[in-house]
C-alpha cells in the first residue's frame, strides 16, 4: 500500500471520527455485580476515549448504589485518574449489589443525580442482572424526568435537554455466562487461575498417585469447568448444562480405573459449582469424593477454588478485550439516537460487534429455563456453537471408544512440528492423535521436523502416548527450522515407505507486564523492551495495548527520526504530570537502522535531566513456559478440526486412486475474522509477503490507533458503521472461531 493510499484511508477515518464529537456530552461509567479481572482496563478505555472525543466522563462509584446515593459517589474523571490500573484486578470504582435501584423510587433518585451533572450516556460493565437493570432505567427515563420536574427537583428545560438516556453494556463476568459474546471480560483470567492450580496439583498428585476433585465457579454456566477440563485433559467433568447420563457413577469409576491401568498416576475431575444430575439434583464435589473412595479406594482430595478465580492480575487477553470493548462502547454511545435500543458490545471471533441487549438477556434466560425444564440438549445449543463445539471436542478426546467399535479407514496419517517451538503445540498434537484414532486412522509421529522426516524418524503413536501433553511447553516431538527443500526426495521416499496418506503440519511460517510493574515504583524512568516476532509486529503491538505502553515500533508501520523525536517529546510532557514512567516496545526486525540500542541511546540523550532509560531484550523467554489456557484450547480445537477435514478429504479420495492434485488438498487452517477457515496454500501465496514471512494485510493493524489514542496521541480510529446492530442468533455458516 503506497503512502497516498494510507493518507487517503486515514483521512476518511478522521472525517468519520469528527462526526463523533463528544463535545457537550457527559458519560457515566459504572461497574456492577460480581467483579472480574479486566474491568479496570474497560474503565480506563471508556475514560480515555471519552476525553479523547471531547466528552466529560464521570466515575460512578459502588455501582448502582453510588448512582442512587449521588454526592461524592459521582465524580468527574481525568486522563490521569485511570493511570496504572490496567494491570490491577477487580475494579477501582467499586461494585455493590443495590436493592434500592430495583425500586422506582431508587431509580428516581438515580435519574436526579445524573441529570444534575448532565449525564445522559451510561456505560455499564457487569453481568446480565446489571445490564437488565440499566435497560429498565433507560425505558423509564423520560417518565422519571417528568416526575422530577413535577416534584420541582429539576426545571422543565432540563427535561427537554436531557430527553433520552443512551445505554451501552460490556459484560464483565468470569463465568462467560452471557449469550451473544464469545468471551466476557474476566473469563480468560479466571481460566489462568484455574490452570495455574491444576498445573501445581498435577506435580503433587503424580508423586502420590492421587485423585483430585476440583470445584470451579459457575453456578448456572459450565464454561469454566468445560474449558479447564479441555485445557488439562481432565478425566471427567460435571456441568449444569450437560448432566451425566443415568448410571454415571459406574461409568466414571470404570474410566478412572482404566486410566490408572494405563499407568496414569493422576486423575483429575472438574466440577462446576452448579453441577446437577438429569433430575436437577445437585452433584457436589464431596459426593464425588465419597464415590471414588468407596468404589475404588483411591486417595482422593477436594480443592474448592472459590474467589481465587476472581483475583489476580488480568491476562493480556482480558486487557486487550476490555480496551477494545471500552473504546467501542464510547463510539456506540456517541452514535446512538433516541431510537437506538440499548446494546451490548461483544466479541465474535476477533471482531467487535454490537448486539441488542434485550436479545442477549432473553437468550441467557432461555438457557436457564431449558435447564430448569430438563431440556439439556437445548441448553447446550442455546449457549452457542462455541460451547457446543468445546463439549463435543472434550467428549471425543477424553473417552476412547473400544477398538472393535471404531471402523478402520485403512489410512495412515502423520503429525509433524515445524519452525520455532510455540506453547500449545503439544496440545495440538494430542488432539490430532486422538481425533485421528477415533476416525479410524493409524497415527504416526514425526520427530525433529522435516530433518527427522527425511531421516525416517517416524513412529506409530497411540491414544495413551499423548496423555498429559496439553500442559507441556515447547514441542515434545521436537522441531527444527530446517525447510524441506533439499530433502524432498528423501521425504517422498519416507512417505511411500510408511504409506502416509495425509500429513498434518503444526508450526509457524516455517512479558511486558512485570517490567511495567517495576517501572510503576520508579519515578521518571522509561523502559525500552524488544520483543520477538521476526518482521511481524503483532507481539509488540498487542503487548503495548495490554501493558498500556507509550509507543510500539513495528515493521508494518515505517517510522523515521521525526517519529522517534515526537515520542521523546511526548514522554517529556508526560513526566510533567503525575504519571512519571514510560514503556516503549520495539519489534526485533522493525528497522535495520533504528535498533534497540539506537533508540535507547537516543531516548537517554534527549531525555537527559527529565527521565532516565532502561532496556530489556525479552528473547526466547517468550517461547518458553507452560501454554496459556487459550493456547491449549485453541491448539486442541483447531487440531481436532484439521483432523476432521483430513478425514473428509481421505474419504472423498477413496476409490479414486488416492491421488491429491487439486489446490484445496493442501490447506492452512486458522482464524479469519470470525470463522475458522481452510485456505488453500495456492491462494495464500498471493496474500503473503514471502521475503518478510508475513501476510500482506494484517487484521490487527486496525487496533494500532487504539493503542495510540489510549496513550494520548492523536490517531485515526476506524469506527463501526452507525446503527449496525446485529442479532444474537445471526451467525455465518462457517465454523465459529471462538474459544
Amino acid at each position: 500500500m503506497d503512502d497516498d493510499d494510507v493518507s487517503a484511508r486515514k483521512g476518511s477515518f478522521r472525517k468519520f471520527l469528527e462526526h463523533l464529537s463528544g463535545a457537550g456530552k457527559a458519560i457515566g461509567v459504572l461497574t456492577s455485580g460480581g467483579d472480574a479481572q479486566g474491568m479496570n482496563a474497560a474503565v480506563r478505555a471508556v475514560v480515555r476515549m471519552g476525553i479523547y472525543v471531547g466528552a466529560k466522563v464521570y466515575f460512578i462509584y459502588e455501582g448502582y448504589q453510588g448512582m442512587v446515593d449521588g454526592g461524592s459517589n459521582i465524580v468527574e474523571a481525568n486522563w490521569e485518574s485511570v493511570s496504572s490500573i490496567l494491570q490491577v484486578g477487580g475494579t477501582i470504582i467499586g461494585s455493590a449489589r443495590c436493592k434500592a435501584f430495583r425500586t422506582r423510587e431508587g431509580r428516581l433518585k438515580a435519574a436526579g443525580n445524573l441529570v444534575q451533572r448532565g449525564i445522559t450516556n451510561l456505560c455499564v460493565i457487569g453481568g446480565d442482572g446489571s445490564l437488565t437493570g440499566a435497560n429498565i432505567f433507560r425505558k423509564e427515563w423520560s417518565g422519571l424526568l417528568k416526575e422530577l420536574a413535577e416534584n420541582g427537583d429539576i426545571d422543565r428545560e432540563e427535561v427537554q435537554k436531557h430527553a433520552y438516556l443512551n445505554v451501552v453494556g460490556m459484560v464483565g463476568s468470569i463465568d462467560n455466562d452471557f449469550c451473544g459474546t464469545d468471551m466476557t471480560i474476566g473469563t480468560d483470567s479466571a481460566l489462568h487461575r484455574i490452570i495455574e492450580v491444576v498445573d501445581a496439583i498435577m506435580t503433587t498428585a503424580q508423586s502420590h498417585q492421587r485423585t483430585f476433585v476440583l470445584e470451579v465457579m459457575g453456578r448456572h454456566c459450565g464454561y469454566l469447568a468445560l474449558v479447564s477440563a479441555l485445557a488439562c485433559g481432565a478425566d471427567w467433568v460435571f456441568l449444569p448444562e450437560s448432566p451425566p447420563e443415568e448410571g454415571w457413577q459406574e461409568n466414571m469409576c470404570i474410566k478412572l480405573s482404566e486410566n490408572r491401568a494405563r499407568k496414569k498416576r493422576l486423575n483429575i475431575i472438574i466440577v462446576a459449582e452448579g453441577a446437577i444430575d438429569t433430575q436437577n439434583k445437585p452433584i457436589t464435589s464431596e459426593q464425588i469424593k465419597e464415590l471414588v473412595v468407596t468404589q475404588l479406594g483411591y486417595d482422593t482430595r477436594v480443592t474448592i477454588l472459590g474467589h481465587v478465580q476472581r483475583g489476580g492480575t488480568p491476562s493480556a487477553f482480558d486487557r486487550i478485550l476490555a480496551s477494545r470493548m471500552g473504546v467501542e462502547a464510547v463510539v456506540a454511545l456517541l452514535q446512538a439516537t433516541p431510537e437506538t435500543p440499548a446494546c451490548v458490545v461483544s466479541l465474535s471471533g476477533n471482531q467487535a460487534v454490537r448486539l441488542p441487549l434485550l436479545e442477549c438477556v432473553q437468550m441467557t434466560q432461555d438457557v436457564q429455563k431449558a435447564m430448569d425444564e430438563r431440556r439439556f440438549k437445548d441448553a447446550v445449543r442455546l449457549r452457542g456453537r462455541s460451547f457446543e463445539s468445546n463439549l463435543n471436542t472434550y467428549k471425543r478426546l477424553a473417552i476412547k471408544m473400544p477398538d472393535d467399535r471404531i471402523p478402520k479407514s485403512n489410512c495412515n496419517v502423520a503429525v509433524i512440528n515445524v519452525g520455532a517451538p510455540a506453547a500449545g503445540m503439544n496440545a495440538a498434537v494430542r488432539s490430532a492423535v486422538r481425533v485421528g484414532i477415533s476416525e479410524g486412522h493409524k497415527m504416526f509421529a514425526i520427530y525433529d521436523g522435516f530433518e527427522g522426516f527425511a531421516k525416517g524418524q517416524i513412529k506409530e503413536i497411540g491414544w495413551a502416548d499423548v496423555g498429559g501433553w496439553t500442559g507441556q511447553g515447547g514441542s515434545i516431538l521436537g522441531t527444527k527450522r530446517t525447510l524441506p527443500g533439499k530433502s524432498l526426495e528423501a521425504i517422498a521416499e519416507q512417505m511411500r515407505t510408511h504409506s502416509i496418506n495425509a500429513l498434518l503440519i503444526i508450526g509457524g511460517f516455517e512479558t511486558c507486564d512485570r517490567i511495567k510493574q517495576s517501572a510503576s515504583g520508579t519515578k521518571r524512568r522509561v523502559f525500552i523492551i524488544e520483543t520477538m516476532g521476526g518482521y511481524c509486529g503483532y507481539l509488540a503491538n498487542m503487548g503495548a495495548l495490554a501493558a498500556g505502553a507509550d509507543a510500539a515500533y513495528i515493521f508494518e508501520e515505517p517510522f523515521d527520526i521525526r517519529d522517534l523525536q515526537a515520542n521523546v517529546e511526548h514522554l517529556t510532557e508526560k513526566m510533567k504530570t503525575t504519571i512519571q514512567r514510560g514503556l516503549v516496545l520495539r519489534n526485533e526486525s522493525c528497522s535495520e537502522h533504528y535498533t534497540t540500542d539506537f533508540i535507547y541511546h537516543l531516548y537517554s540523550e534527549e531525555g537527559k535531566g527529565v527521565f532516565d532509560c532502561r532496556k530489556n531484550v525479552l528473547g526466547h523467554m517468550q517461547q518458553g513456559g507452560a501454554p496459556s489456557p487459550f493456547d491449549r484450547n485453541f491448539g486442541t480445537k483447531i487440531s481436532a478440526r484439521a483432523m476432521q477435514w483430513l478425514s473428509t478429504k481421505l474419504k472423498e479420495a477413496q476409490g479414486k486412486g488416492k491421488r491429491f492434485v487439486t489446490d484445496d488438498s493442501i490447506c492452512v487452517l486458522g482464524i479469519s475474522k470470525r470463522n475458522l477457515l481452510f485456505q488453500p496454500v495456492a491462494q495464500l501465496k498471493k496474500e503473503t509477503d514471502f521475503e518478510h514471512r508475513i501476510p500482506k494485510e494484517q487484521w490487527w493493524l486496525k487496533l494500532r490507533p487504539l493503542m495510540k489514542i489510549l496513550a494520548k496521541y492523536k490517531a485515526s480510529y476506524e469506527v463501526s458503521d452507525p446503527g449496525q446492530l446485529e442479532h444474537v442468533h445471526h451467525r455465518g455458516h462457517e465454523e465459529p472461531a471462538a474459544i
